[in-house]
């Protein structure tokens, strides 16, 4: 599975990047870092500069066809800039559009917002978003990790930085694919 992490080319939250990334590569998966610039991200651990990131994949344009799931990192300057572009913009939307699954931690369901993809779905975020969250239509909770699977697709979304270890186990289960024969047990009568 090939997993797409969307940032802006500056203000990602270094550990909300970099958490999830490890966690996708230990489930066997193709992390991929996305991107409206091209070169390197620069990642910030709050206001301060931490290490760059190289970009595999410059957004211009994209849909989800290639990936599988996408993961949305927070940071505050990173959502803020991503909601501005509005390749990003259609880059997330087409995830929900295609039912693939969405993760999204701290400030990341800015994108989501403007992404009009909230309305009638229950999502956790940093707290000063829960009013935005509210006024795109969609019901804010203050719980370490949230699932909504109202169709087409699976958002998973956590608060902060502290909720990564529920953030990181919920979104591997809930991208991991159904086995066939899970299925299949799921059809017999």
């Amino acid at each position: 599975m090939r997993i797409a992490f969307l940032t802006a080319p500056e203000g990602v939250e270094e550990v909300e990047l970099t958490t999830p990334w490890k966690a996708v590569e230990t489930a066997g998966w193709i992390p991929q870092l996305v991107s409206t610039g091209p070169g390197r991200v620069q990642a910030f651990n709050h206001l301060d500069k931490a290490n760059t990131y190289p970009v595999d994949h410059l957004l211009a344009g994209d849909t989800s066809d290639a990936f599988d799931a996408l993961v949305l990192p927070g940071g505050v300057a990173n959502p803020d800039a991503l909601r501005m572009n509005d390749r990003a913009v259609g880059f997330v939307r087409s995830f929900f559009e295609t039912g693939k699954p969405v993760a999204a931690i701290c400030h990341a369901p800015w994108t989501l917002i403007e992404a009009d993809v909230v309305r009638g779905r229950t999502l956790t975020s940093w707290p000063s978003l829960a009013t935005d969250i509210r006024n795109a239509g969609g019901t804010w909770v203050d719980e370490e990790v949230q699932v909504c699977r109202a169709a087409p697709s699976t958002l998973i979304t956590s608060r902060r930085p502290d909720d990564l270890d529920a953030f990181c186990t919920t979104l591997v289960k809930e991208f991991t694919p159904a086995r066939d024969d899970d299925l299949g047990a799921l059809r017999s009568p």
